[in-house]
């Protein structure tokens, strides 16, 4: 495979609230994309809590690639072999694609089949391939059936502790997705494997050096140590970070000239390492149950460190989200991503740009547009905002980037590997 570096690719803006999203009904450019930007719309709009959609978006990815494999033969089943597979591989994608939305967004049923019926003009509904995507999907299904993602309610939200160090609401609700740690993983043993360990002890020089540098540098006003280009960065990457991945692989297929084999493999690849960074975040989260940095800088006079200075009405950049700190979810869905997409593409190097989904505050369009020359940059750049943005200390960012840089390699390494 020939990749291009050394251009710049546009990578457009992300709306999950219309149809503007999706391709014309009747463009087969790349099957593989086409269904994940369906897949992102629906999944991100189905009234899952926090990012735990991409759950929904790597079961899709995982049918397709099975589907495209089927028929295609260069790389290895993820769930299992279809004997015979043959007919239009247009047809094995969209059904599989089709068949897993509807299973598991049944309230968006009849959009989803208005999609997939533009979709397959001009396709005979007598062309195998169609069952190709039935077995696909039905395979995937039945192997995430008992994966113990999206409980049904009631489920017991997670609420923390109220000792020093623990996590406790902070205005912003409680986790109420605590199940997330504990589902089956897509690629990884569990999802502990590649836990993080603890964060720093309260009265460690490592925990005193990251409470002082996020009080400083993400507290909200007119006294925070941020400069102007700081802000905007943290501005910038405060937005959907699922649906701004997917994005980023499908333009990158596209300006590399994948077919739609190798799509099948990024895609898959992408979504998997981050659903199983997710899950893995999660079960740390809940595991370590560690506060936010506006908890811990309002009560820093009482945590046993003498030199955390405590800040009465200390409030962050942007609002912190309603679960632990220890690790990030947002360094751990970058970082694989990323990681992911550089180990497909088998090169760091590769010129992009990406554009904010946080639009209606980076309202300046020559702040909408950042560009990159290297996958890492991009990991770079997310660790440091969500310390500008007040919601992590660094230790949890860092330690994100790196579990989920040694997820996306264990995927890597160990799934859709080439067939021969």
């Amino acid at each position: 495979m020939n990749f291009k570096k050394g251009s710049i690719w546009s990578i457009g803006v992300l709306s999950v609230i219309a149809g503007c999203l999706l391709l014309p009904t009747t463009t087969r450019a790349d099957v593989v994309t086409d269904w994940n930007a369906r897949a992102v719309q629906y999944a991100s709009t189905g009234g899952r809590p926090g990012p735990s959609w991409v759950l929904d978006v790597a079961v899709v990815q995982v049918a397709i690639y099975d589907a495209v494999q089927a028929i295609e033969g260069d790389y290895q089943p993820y769930c299992g072999s279809i004997p015979g597979a043959t007919g239009s591989v247009v047809a094995a994608a969209a059904t599989a694609a089709r068949d897993v939305l509807v299973a598991r967004f049944p309230g968006h049923a009849a959009a989803i089949e208005a999609d997939y019926s533009l979709y397959m003009i001009g396709i005979l509904p007598t062309d195998p391939g169609i069952d190709v995507g039935h077995a696909a999907a039905e395979c995937v299904i039945d192997l995430r059936s008992t994966d113990g993602a999206f409980p049904p309610p009631p489920v017991t939200p997670f609420t923390g502790g109220t000792l020093p160090g623990q996590w406790r609401n902070t205005g912003s609700g409680n986790l109420s997705f605590p199940w997330m740690g504990e589902v089956t993983p897509f690629t990884v043993r569990s999802g502990v494997q590649f836990s993080a360990g603890p964060p720093p002890r309260l009265t460690s020089p490592e925990y005193t050096r990251a409470y002082n540098e996020v009080k400083n540098y993400g507290v909200a006003g007119t006294g925070s140590s941020r400069s102007t280009e700081q802000t905007d960065l943290a501005h910038f990457w405060n937005g959907n970070f699922p649906g701004q991945f997917n994005r980023l692989a499908r333009e990158l297929a596209g300006a590399n000239g994948l077919t739609v084999s190798e799509s099948s493999r990024l895609m898959a690849l992408v979504d998997v390492s981050m659903a199983d960074s997710a899950i893995t975040a999660w079960a740390d989260k809940v595991r370590y149950n560690f506060w936010r940095p506006v908890t811990a800088i309002l009560l820093g006079e009482s945590d046993g460190n003498p030199k955390t200075i405590g800040v009465p009405g200390w409030t962050p950049l942007v609002t912190t989200p309603p679960y632990p700190d220890h690790t990030s979810g947002a360094n751990s869905l970058a970082g694989s991503a990323t990681r992911a997409m550089s180990l497909f593409f088998g090169t760091n190097e590769m010129e992009f740009t990406i554009t904010t989904t946080n639009l209606t505050v980076v309202t300046d369009p020559l702040k909408q547009v950042r560009s990159y020359s290297k996958f890492s940059e991009v990991r770079d750049e997310v660790v440091e905002a969500r310390i500008l943005q007040g919601i992590h200390f660094r230790f949890a960012d860092a330690d994100a980037r790196k579990q989920s840089e040694h997820i996306a390699q264990w995927a890597h390494a160990h799934h859709f590997k080439p067939a021969n």
